[in-house]
């Protein structure tokens, strides 16, 4: 998939202020820890996450999508009434129904005449919203769309503390399972898109897609029973061995697709998971460790927010400059990889 007439005009973000250290999280689990003879750090060393970002408790994904998006609305400098699509692509949302999105239309004053809509596909939402956007900008359905996602990580990673601090049964086989969970964070991102036939920069070229979803099963999440929130189970080694065959393979049709080598990538910035992940993912694609960006150390697994954030705090510090091939990585649960061909 090519676009010719597509470009992303801002980003914007958001950040909770709460910090909380993978040793604090550890603490709290110190009971299993010491029963199980497992040492303090563990988490840190085996993910490369020092600490991650939580929202107070009661945040609404919508909230925290609203003020990404005013940001980038704000640094688009375009009259909002343009806007004709809005999309939340987070894992969180406010409710079932209605759409997470449509608080976010009439939070940020949106034209009534501005479709909302949610896009549900794990950590891959956002990107996969900004396929579907950049397809109905370029068909010229739309002039201009948003692009938000709010995830709440805070309810995912208290559940399964108390989770692993209240079952008697818990073993080292339990708690890989569970490892995952604790990695999480919260943030919020939006991006605005816009049909634009110019040159002009931060262009969106293109796309390429591809599934695996055989190992649909390999992580999966939500409510379950006799539990006050969400817990997620995670075969993190046969994920994560899955994960970098599938982008293996999709970075090899993304170059074909888009004429590209891995030496033609000017940066890569990818869906952060943990060191690990980073590791043998830049190795699978022969991409030297300084061509990325990482955001994972602080902000932990962000959902469908972590790449976009990591694009946009790449871009805040320089580390993106104009007339760069960026290529972005996104994988999520299912399992599926998305790619994007920016000219920045």
């Amino acid at each position: 998939m090519k676009f010719r007439a597509v470009r992303i005009a801002s980003l914007g973000y958001a950040l909770p202020d709460q910090r909380v250290s993978s040793l604090e999280i550890e603490a709290r689990i110190e009971p299993l820890y010491r029963r199980l003879g497992l040492s303090q750090g563990r988490l840190e060393l085996m993910s490369g996450i020092a600490e991650r970002r939580l929202w107070p408790k009661g945040t609404r994904p919508s909230s925290v999508a609203s003020q990404a998006g005013e940001r980038a609305l704000l640094a688009a400098g375009i009259d909002r009434q343009r806007i004709g699509l809005v999309v939340h692509g987070a894992v969180c949302r406010d409710f079932m129904e209605p759409a997470t999105a449509s608080v976010v239309h009439a939070n940020l004053g949106l034209a009534p005449e501005a479709q909302a809509m949610d896009l549900s596909n794990a950590c891959l939402g956002f990107v996969h919203a900004m396929v579907h956007a950049a397809g109905l900008i370029e068909g010229g359905f739309l002039e201009a769309a948003l692009i938000v996602s709010g995830e709440d990580g805070g309810p995912l990673v208290e559940e399964t503390i108390q989770y692993l601090g209240r079952e008697t049964g818990i073993g080292r086989k339990e708690l890989k399972a569970a490892f995952s969970s604790l990695t999480i964070g919260s943030g919020a991102v939006a991006a605005v898109l816009v049909r634009d036939d110019s040159k002009a920069g931060h262009r969106l070229q293109g796309a390429t897609l591809r599934a695996a979803t055989q190992h649909h099963e390999l992580c999966s999440g939500g409510p379950q029973a006799g539990s006050a929130g969400p817990l997620m189970e995670t075969d993190s080694e046969a994920l994560l061995e899955a994960g970098i065959e599938l982008a293996r393979e999709t970075f090899e049709r993304f170059c074909t697709e888009h004429g590209l080598t891995s030496e033609g990538v000017d940066r890569f910035i990818t869906h952060q998971v943990g060191s690990a992940h980073r590791r043998m993912l830049l190795q699978a694609l022969a991409i030297p460790q300084g061509r990325d960006f990482v955001t994972y150390p602080t902000l932990g697994n962000v959902g469908s927010v972590s790449l976009p954030i990591t694009l946009a705090m790449a871009d805040e510090a320089g580390e993106v400059r104009a007339g760069d091939r960026v290529a972005l990585l996104g994988i999520g649960s299912g399992l599926a990889c998305q790619m994007l061909d920016v000219r920045w």
